[in-house]
C-alpha cells in the first residue's frame, strides 16, 4: 500500500461521517457523536498526514509549494472546528458552519487526491511511498488509541 491509498482510505471515512453530521438535527446524541468523530478524524488525519506526507514534500523543491498550501488549510479546517465547538448544538448557525465544514474539508481532500498526489508522486521514490503510508498508518493508530 503506498501513502496514497492510505490516506484515501481515511478520506473516504471522512467525507462519510461528515455528509452524515449535516443531516442530523438540533441537540441531539447523534449530533454529538458524529461531530465528535469527525472532529477526533479530522485532527488524527491532519496530524498523521502532515508527518507522514508533508513535511518529506516540504523538502523536495517540486512539492514544496502544494505542501504548505495543504498545511495551510488544515489551520482553517481547525479554525472552522474551534467554532462548532464554541457553537451550542442547537444554535440555527452551528448547522451553517457543520456544512462550511463539510465543504472545506470536500475540497481539500478533493484537491489533495487530484493534485497533491500526482504532484508528490512525481517528487516522492517508489520505496518512500510503501514506507510513508506504514509511518502514516502507525501514527494513526497512536492518534486513535490515545
Amino acid at each position: 500500500m503506498t501513502i496514497f491509498e492510505a490516506l484515501r482510505q481515511d478520506h473516504d471515512i471522512q467525507r462519510d461521517l461528515l455528509a452524515r453530521l449535516v443531516e442530523t438535527h438540533g441537540d441531539s446524541d447523534e449530533r454529538d457523536n458524529l461531530y465528535q468523530q469527525v472532529r477526533a478524524e479530522l485532527q488524527y488525519h491532519a496530524a498523521a498526514e502532515e508527518r507522514a506526507l508533508y513535511i518529506p514534500m516540504m523538502s523536495i523543491d517540486l512539492t514544496q509549494e502544494k505542501a504548505r498550501h495543504s498545511v495551510a488549510e488544515h489551520h482553517e479546517i481547525d479554525e472552522l472546528l474551534e467554532l462548532l465547538d464554541e457553537t451550542d448544538y442547537s444554535a440555527t448557525h452551528w448547522l451553517t458552519h457543520a456544512k462550511q465544514l463539510q465543504d472545506l474539508v470536500t475540497h481539500h481532500l478533493d484537491e489533495e487526491e487530484q493534485e497533491v498526489f500526482q504532484l508528490a508522486g512525481r517528487g516522492l521514490q517508489d520505496k518512500q511511498k510503501t514506507s510513508l503510508a506504514g509511518e502514516y498508518q502507525e501514527e494513526m493508530q497512536r492518534q486513535r488509541s490515545a
